[in-house]
Parts: structure tokens; sequence; C-alpha cells
């Protein structure tokens, strides 16, 4: 798959709420997740290779108590690199409810996600 179709396909499975399966599908072996410096306390924190990317978003999965909603947006490509806007409404077991929004980048090498980084206002 070239960018921007696995760009459509990202969108298509986080519309669904199939996070982990768009992982499994469009993510290489050895990707990396990165999260911005000064992420509260509790975040999830950088991860390395796809099966610690998984385990961070089973973890995230976990902390969340009840989701209110959830968005995406569609994605701008660019040659190698596509971003999208994502909004999460939920209560976090321990902390509460949080609205939040993000910029999500990623970088497509050889037909799969090789990198995604998200930008937010942490703390």
């Amino acid at each position: 798959m070239n960018t921007e179709a696995i760009a459509k396909r990202l969108v298509e499975l986080c519309r669904a709420g199939e996070y982990e399966k768009a992982q499994r599908e469009l993510y290489a072996d050895d990707a990396v997740s990165v999260e911005p410096e000064g992420a509260p306390a509790g975040a999830l924190g950088n991860a390395q290779g796809l099966a610690a990317i998984l385990e961070k978003g089973r973890r995230f999965g976990e902390s969340i108590e009840a989701l209110h909603s959830a968005s995406c947006s569609d994605a701008v490509v660019a040659e190698n690199w596509f971003s999208v806007s994502m909004g999460l409404d939920a209560t976090f077991k321990g902390m509460g409810r949080v609205a939040m929004q993000e910029i999500c980048v990623y970088r497509v090498h050889e037909g799969k996600i090789v990198r995604e980084q998200f930008f937010y206002d942490a703390g």
C-alpha cells in the first residue's frame, strides 16, 4: 500500500474504534511511538516495536472507565508522511473526565507505518 491508502485505512479503522487492528495491519514490527515531552503523570510514554505499541494501547484502553466520544479527521498526506487530528472525551480511572485533541503524525516506509508521534498539550 502507498501512503495515501495506509492513511485512509488508518482513519477508517480508528473511526470504527479498531485501534489494535489498525496497528496489527498497518504498522511495521520495529515501529516507534512517541509522546510529547512533559506528558502528564501516568502517561504511557514512548514505545519501541509493535509488541510494545500494542501493550501501550492495551494499557491505555484499560485506563478508560467510560468512553463518551472519539473522533478522527481525514488524513493530510505529504509523500511518506500523513497526519490526522484525533479527539477523545473519556472518563479515566482515578482521573475523572478528560476531553482532549491531538495531532497525530505518521511516517510510512516500505508500505508500513514506522513512526507515530502525538502532539497535544501536556499537563
